[in-house]
């Protein structure tokens, strides 16, 4: 019986190397054909190893690439309509005029990856990490996204990046007075006091305008933040250490509030 028992399971283990095997053997075979024609429709390319890979124009609409490690990779006027790319790294590719049409991207990171002329109709990327990520067009996110992705990049010191989600959030919804405010304060860290103070205070009338007397108070207080250097630097060029004291409480004061608007990613 046990002997029996013992054929039985020994055929199961050899069955499911098998079956394995076969799926590994498929998997070779389509990242060969990718390699060599850049033709891989509908290929399974699942965990497929291709950082730094040159894959310009390549057809993998509909391929499985799901945790796919493409990373630094080329992708430039690639064709990814549909493809399935749940957990695959894209971190820091060239998608430029890349078909993203339709595609799965739960999971995906999408870090510092180039977008600019991409597709990317039918694609939510509130599930994929875009941070860094350059290009996003407009239609592929609300106010709010942009708004909030303009917020991480500020976070991480990546000022200009911050702009450009803030401007974007802005051609979506001109009165989204938490832009106006988050740009200023960008333009702030980058030394642009004019246009710190100019978004500053559209942010100051609009928060007014809404009744939201808490960010109005803190739109005033960069404001004055920015009025107080002015009157230094005409008065005193260097300043002393109650304007380096001010910068440092409006930094914290202003950066707890960005974080009140943040979405989840």
């Amino acid at each position: 019986m046990n002997r029996q028992l013992t054929i039985i399971a020994t055929t199961a283990w050899v069955t499911t190397l098998s079956l394995g095997s076969s799926a590994s053997a498929e998997n070779l075979q389509h990242i060969q054909q990718l390699l060599n024609t850049k033709d891989c429709a509908a290929c399974e390319l699942r965990d497929a190893g291709l950082i730094l890979t040159d894959l310009t124009g390549a057809n993998l609409s509909g391929a499985d690439l799901t945790h796919a490690n493409l990373s630094r990779a080329n992708l430039t006027g690639a064709d990814l309509t549909g493809a399935n790319l749940t957990g695959a790294s894209l971190n820091g590719a060239n998608l430029t005029g890349a078909s993203l049409n339709g595609a799965n991207l739960t999971g995906a990171d999408l870090r510092d990856a180039y977008l600019g002329g991409a597709q990317l109709f039918g694609v939510n990327l509130k599930v994929a990490n875009v941070r860094g990520a350059v290009g996003i067009p407009h239609y592929a996110g609300t106010h709010q996204d942009f708004y909030a992705w303009g917020a991480v990049e500020a976070q991480r010191g990546n000022h200009n990046v911050a702009i450009a989600n803030y401007n974007r959030s802005l051609s979506l919804k001109p009165d989204f007075a938490p832009a106006f405010l988050g740009r200023g304060i960008a333009r702030f860290e980058l030394g642009d006091e004019f246009g710190a103070a100019q978004d500053a205070q559209i942010a100051l009338e609009l928060f007014e305008e809404q009744g939201d007397t808490g960010s109005y108070q803190r739109a005033k207080y960069l404001v004055d933040v920015v009025e107080h250097l002015q009157e230094r630097d005409q008065q005193a060029p260097g300043g002393g250490n109650s304007a380096l004291f001010k910068i440092g409480q409006a930094a914290v004061s202003l950066g707890s509030f960005l974080l009140q608007f943040l979405s989840p990613f």
